[in-house]
């Protein structure tokens, strides 16, 4: 299997540079699973979709401002970083930019000098330890000094940075949002509960893996990033309950999906669990425990769009994205919306 199987030809045009101003008036386009149909809706539609006893389950991660810009004490010369994983002792693994300049030992004075910082440790292709010095709360100094993390395709800051978040986001520690969920609206999240439909939360803190890319010609050769994740037994309780009662599990986004294929036991249940997770998805992969998948349009020759291709086939997912570059849909993380699915019926619900 290679990487360029998953290839596809993409305007630069169709990639979203802004989110829509109302979050669930994004387009959705509709994929059966079984067949390859498709339909075209808006993203409120997928109540339409969704019947009682289906259980959503959603990422709360909160995405942190991080990334953060720093001087080299003596040369003075600029660093950009961007957190990706919380160690102990205020140590933190970083992407740094450019990576030569930091070598084991290098001190750097980030914003107005409340936050210093020296790396004392190399990982790899341009991966640092940097250990942080600093008076106060962290969380506090990093609201004030950094900025959210947004993938290199946009080319301009954020206005309202809450604009990268979900309305749902509880827990900090994401280097980059899961961005199915920005469609919602609380009042939509509201809607589908009162059909009846559970909604289950889990944290995935999204990493490294969303920003590197497939360097491999073969795919088996990719190695993943890992990610910190957690079920509580409260939401693993819901989803066992939803499957067991022959309820749909619809994961909202790739990374619920990693983190619940990830946790499940081989019959596809869940207990309270919490790890790492450096879990790859691609054609070939025997899901344990969803059904459904509410996802954003992906890069070319991503892991994610290897993982949609698990569950819909590869051709089948690259005819949708086909369908969507002809009807003019957006890409990316500020873009559009895919649900696929195994039930194509569509009951009109009264607003």
């Amino acid at each position: 299997m290679e990487v360029k199987d998953f290839d596809y030809e993409l305007p630069e045009e169709l990639i979203a540079q802004d989110p829509l101003e109302d979050r669930s008036s994004s387009r959705l386009m509709v994929l059966s699973k079984d067949n390859g149909e498709i339909a075209h809706r808006h993203f409120y539609d997928i109540c339409n979709y969704l019947k009682a006893g289906d259980c959503l389950v959603i990422n709360n991660t909160k995405v942190i401002p991080a990334r953060i810009f720093g001087v080299k004490e003596g040369s003075g010369a600029h660093l950009e970083f961007l957190l990706l994983k919380r160690g102990e002792n205020d140590c933190w693994e970083t992407l740094v930019k450019p990576g030569k300049k930091a070598k084991i030992g290098t001190k750097i004075v980030f914003g107005d000098g409340s936050l210093k910082g020296e790396i004392v440790d190399i990982i790899e292709e341009g991966n640092r330890i940097i250990k942080f010095e600093y008076d106060g709360i962290f969380e506090e100094i990093l609201d004030k000094l950094g900025q959210m993390p947004l993938p290199p395709y946009i080319t301009h800051k954020l206005k309202d940075k809450n604009r990268y978040q979900t309305v749902y986001a509880k827990y900090d520690g994401s280097a980059a949002a899961p961005t199915a969920g920005l469609h919602f609206t609380k009042e939509l999240i509201e809607k589908i509960k009162n059909m009846g439909v559970e909604v289950a939360e889990v944290t995935l803190h999204v990493g490294l893996g969303t920003f590197r890319p497939v360097k491999v010609d073969n795919v088996l050769e990719h190695h993943m990033h890992s990610e910190f994740y957690q079920i509580n037994q409260s939401e693993a309780d819901k989803i066992n309950k939803a499957k067991r009662n022959g309820g749909r599990i619809i994961a909202v986004g790739t990374t619920s999906t990693r983190t619940l294929e990830s946790a499940a036991d081989e019959n596809g249940f869940l207990t309270e669990k919490s790890g790492w997770t450096d879990i790859f998805i691609y054609p070939g992969y025997n899901f344990k425990i969803i059904d459904c998948l509410i996802t954003n349009f992906h890069l070319p020759k991503s892991t994610l769009v290897m993982l949609v291709s698990a569950l819909a086939g590869r051709e089948q997912v690259l005819k949708a994205y086909g369908e969507a570059v002809k009807e003019k849909y957006r890409f990316f993380s500020f873009g559009d919306a895919m649900f696929i699915t195994n039930d194509m019926s569509e009951k009109k619900l009264d607003n």
